[in-house]
């Protein structure tokens, strides 16, 4: 009989699927800002994310199933124990945050968010031309879940799609060119939208330098709901406010949270939500990440490790394929 530590919101519906899933468990539930040492030394499975530099506590751990998808922070030296399994909630995200980020494309490449500033205002004034998306091309750096679905969407929207993918595999149907990150450089300069959807690390941070920012098309737009230090924050202020992109939306930010008195606030054609694309703004969200858990639960109890879904390479970060 195997303690179980759930941090999720669940409902009374949700636990008796997870409870199901792992009959004979002893579960106990509560909220990521509520746990207890005591809890974190009893518990052998964490259904949910805890404080990454809490796990020091947790002695008798043997998986964590994250609610998030990245995963970066759970993989460094120390954090856990050597053998204890770490798996991710990729795969839970990718409706809510592509339908975001569609949202972001559309508020960026049709001036929306500079006509709502001109209605607070009470101005009635012509913003100029616009570009559409039928017809575009759509560089989607990051070829996950959330990537991958924005890309699809995209794609049925009538853009032409570039993928970029860590390492080399097989072509999507919805995806025009794919490639891996040594042809981002050659890649930019075709793209109206770049889009990066990427996790945390060393392999990912700065991808996005001055260089970079300035390959891209002259009027091209940017989005980042990875990891906010994919891009070099001072490097697109100075971009913005030269004018060279047409606009650039980001749900995550370096640092984060961003400062009040950060100059990307007032940046020119930026527009900033605070991590909010994903978490449990949409219902099916939660509804996915808990039956990831459940599935996982069963097969973890089974000694079927080796099914499991998303479990994570601690030395890239990536779940495992």
């Amino acid at each position: 009989m195997k303690n179980i530590l759930v941090t999720i919101p669940v409902e009374d519906r949700h636990k008796e699927y997870l409870e199901r899933a792992g009959a004979g468990c002893r579960f106990s539930y509560t909220s990521p800002g509520g746990v207890t040492e005591e809890e974190l030394g009893q518990a052998e499975i964490i259904i949910g994310n805890v404080k990454p530099q809490m796990l020091k506590d947790a002695g008798e751990l043997q998986w964590i199933q994250l609610n998030t998808a990245g995963s970066d922070n759970y993989c460094a030296p120390g954090i856990l124990r050597p053998g204890v399994v770490l798996t991710n909630a990729s795969g839970a995200y990718g409706l809510a945050i592509s339908e975001y980020m569609v949202g972001m494309t559309f508020m960026l490449q049709n001036r929306f968010y500079q006509y709502y500033r001109n209605q607070m205002n009470h101005q009635w004034k012509d913003q100029g031309r616009v570009i559409s998306v039928c017809g575009s091309v759509t560089l989607s750096v990051g070829m996950g879940d959330i990537g991958g679905e924005y890309a699809r969407k995209m794609k049925a929207l009538g853009s032409y799609i570039l993928g970029v993918r860590r390492t080399p595999g097989e072509k999507p149907e919805y995806v025009d060119e794919l490639y891996t990150a040594v042809e981002l450089d050659r890649l930019l300069p075709r793209a109206d939208f770049v889009a990066l959807s990427l996790p945390g690390g060393s392999a990912t941070r700065h991808m996005m330098d001055e260089r970079r920012l300035r390959l891209m098309k002259p009027g091209a737009f940017l989005l980042n709901v990875g990891r906010g230090t994919a891009i070099d924050t001072d490097a697109l202020c100075r971009v913005l406010k030269e004018g060279h992109l047409g606009g650039c939306g980001v749900d995550v930010t370096d640092p984060e949270p961003l400062p009040p008195d950060h100059p990307l606030w007032d940046a020119p054609r930026m527009v900033i939500t605070p991590h909010i694309s994903g978490q449990y703004h949409l219902q099916e969200t939660l509804e996915r990440i808990v039956r990831i858990a459940g599935e996982n639960l069963e097969k973890f109890l089974e000694g079927r490790v080796d099914e499991m879904k998303n479990v994570v390479d601690f030395e890239t970060g990536y779940r495992r394929r």
